[in-house]
């Protein structure tokens, strides 16, 4: 229109047509004030993004409010905040806001608006919500601005906990007395419990009385003058996880590992959760407590390692893991890590290959019964099992065991 004005102008001279000139002359101001109006439009709003909450879990489901404030608008001004599908899907990707006007509001100098859409996380994570940019135009639509009104945002999701109830024998059990109030007196006492021999076990240590009563090596329980916690291993190798996204076994996991974290912490037992690499994820007394363990597990990435050997987990403690798959000679890398054993949530990550390769089971059972002949109390979790029913399973298992013995 520019170019069209001032050759119509032109040839108006030219031809001395001054009504032609007045045409070619308001074409070519007219883009020039579009773009004043536009430019105005563009450098006089402003505008503040709050997530309401910023940090929730997964599932759950926020608000987000868009607060502009500015004068008053001469044009369009059309939004877009850029959202990652992880924070909840949208119908219209971007979301997408056209303002007409802002209007006044009691006790607020100026003039605003508030925008307002939700979402509904499906992946945990620090998900980035924004930047929030804005096109603004002057009503005849022959100028455009763009332009970044709010910075990025950043929406923390952490993983799901569940309810659990109850705790497995020797989780918290210490010597007849609620887990972590026993207190350390002295050197410690004898402890007159038996269990059957296993494989690593000291010959010393085996009470001859007791194996002749239940005509079984039975070997003796010594030195437990105190708990030591619970030790929480959580198994993240991307090799021993199926699936994808918040359907895969390795959210499964993590939420399990949450949920049994918070609940041990909640009964007053010392716990502390690590990654199969030795690294401290998450330990009681940290600041912040299931909070800050929460936080640290939204953030926790899949490992690149293939094995599971290591340091040796704290013999003083209790050992609860939660496996993925094992590979050859992974078994062995675990057991030389705890020798005496400890309860285990192994995930059949067979039943979260959408592909659907393997026959479901075969592995994770046939691995289950391995962990059980070497000490562990082992449950296996499928993709239809839930957090709450892998933990009873366990809970009710590892008292058949005890009652047995």
């Amino acid at each position: 229109m520019l170019a069209g004005g001032l050759a119509t102008a032109g040839c108006a001279v030219l031809l001395d047509e001054r009504d032609l000139l007045r045409i070619g002359a308001f074409v070519a101001v007219l883009p020039l004030l579009a773009l004043l109006v536009a430019r105005r439009t563009r450098r006089s709003v402003t505008a503040e993004r709050r997530l309401r909450p910023a940090r929730l879990a997964v599932g759950g489901g926020l608000r987000v409010d868009l607060v502009l404030r500015g004068g008053r608008l001469l044009s369009t001004l059309r939004l877009a905040d850029a959202v990652p599908d992880a924070a909840g899907a949208q119908s219209d990707t971007p979301p997408r806001f056209t303002v007409h006007s802002l209007g006044r509001t009691a006790g607020t100098p100026g003039r605003s608006a508030v925008i307002t859409y939700r979402l509904r996380p499906t992946l945990r994570g620090a998900h980035r919500i924004g930047p929030l940019t804005a096109t603004s135009t002057d009503p005849l639509g022959l100028a455009q601005f763009d332009r970044e009104l709010a910075a990025a945002s950043t929406l923390l999701v952490v993983p799901r906990v569940v309810g659990l109830t109850g705790v497995p024998p020797a989780l918290g059990a210490g010597e007849g007395t609620p887990g972590a109030a026993l207190a350390h007196q002295g050197q410690g006492s004898s402890d007159v419990l038996v269990r059957p021999y296993r494989i690593g076990d000291e010959l010393r240590r085996v009470h001859w009385r007791s194996t002749a009563r239940y005509d079984e090596l039975m070997v003796r329980l010594e030195e437990r003058p105190w708990r030591g916690g619970t030790t929480l291993l959580l198994d993240r190798r991307d090799s021993a996880h199926r699936g994808r996204g918040a359907g895969s076994s390795l959210e499964f996991a993590i939420s399990v590992a949450a949920s049994v974290y918070a609940h041990l912490l909640a009964r007053g037992e010392p716990v502390t959760m690590i990654a199969e690499d030795g690294t401290e994820l998450a330990a009681q007394g940290t600041t912040g407590g299931t909070e800050a363990m929460l936080d640290a597990l939204a953030q926790l990435r899949p490992s690149a390692r293939s094995d599971l050997g290591g340091a040796e987990l704290a013999p003083s403690a209790d050992a609860l893991a939660v496996l993925g798959d094992l590979g050859p000679g992974q078994l062995e890398s675990l057991q030389a890590r705890r020798p005496g054993g400890g309860y285990a949530i192994l995930l059949d990550t067979t039943t979260w290959d959408p592909a659907g390769k393997a026959p479901a089971g075969t592995g994770a059972h046939a691995t289950a019964a391995a962990l059980r002949r070497v000490g562990w109390g082992v449950v296996v979790a499928t993709a239809s099992t839930t957090p709450e029913r892998a933990w009873d399973e366990l809970v009710s298992s590892a008292a058949q065991r005890v009652q047995v013995r």
